[in-house]
């Protein structure tokens, strides 16, 4: 059975980490199930473990801390007005394929994004989803003994863009950052995104 929690108040990147870690150690152990934490995290930059680093620009000159996580991808941004989604899933009765886990991701995040007024899809050869070539949502995961952690990244309001200026998000140059809000053309909170999140997460990994 899978649960789904919206942790409605701003987490400390680390704090999340370690919520990511305690929910993996539960499911390799057998004392805990599949979880997906939806949450608003402070802000902050974060980069897989990469030789090449040159998508942080400058780290030293950055706004916000930046962490290296063991995730794939180049660096990205999080913080207020974002939806960061962990899907902490045992990936064994699920086929051990990750591409299919990526699928489903994105899956959940477009039919979202079409239910809130947003027409978005994937791109050929790129991982996220998009609108044009305007990027609305970054996925980046890890897995441990076949259980996810990490997860996804999708930009709800307009507050939520402007720190993605001071790198080169996901290593893409010449990219274009967008929010819902701004491909809506209307106001849409966090937490209408994370309840309709939640109803199409549920379809894809319930």
């Amino acid at each position: 059975m899978l649960t789904i929690h919206h942790l409605p108040e701003f987490i400390d990147y680390m704090v999340g980490l370690q919520l990511q870690e305690e929910q993996v150690a539960k499911i390799l152990t057998g004392d805990g199930g599949d979880t997906i934490l939806l949450l608003e995290h402070q802000p902050v930059y974060t980069i897989g473990r990469l030789r090449d680093q040159s998508s942080l620009r400058d780290p030293a000159s950055l706004p916000y801390p930046v962490y290296e996580i063991n995730r794939g991808g180049q660096a990205t941004y999080h913080g207020p007005g974002q939806l960061v989604g962990y899907p902490i899933l045992d990936l064994t009765p699920r086929g051990k394929d990750l591409h299919e886990h990526l699928r489903k991701l994105e899956d959940a995040l477009i039919g979202s994004c079409k239910r809130l007024g947003v027409d978005a899809s994937r791109r050929d050869g790129l991982t996220g989803v998009w609108v044009e070539n305007r990027k609305l949502a970054s996925i980046g995961v890890g897995v441990r003994k076949w259980v996810s952690m990490h997860g996804f990244a999708i930009n709800i309001t307009r507050q939520s863009l402007p720190p993605f200026i001071a790198i080169t998000p996901c290593g893409l140059d010449g990219v274009a950052m967008s929010c819902l809000e701004n491909e809506a053309n209307r106001e849409i909170t966090v937490a209408e995104a994370a309840a309709i999140l939640t109803e199409e997460l549920q379809l894809a990994f319930g």
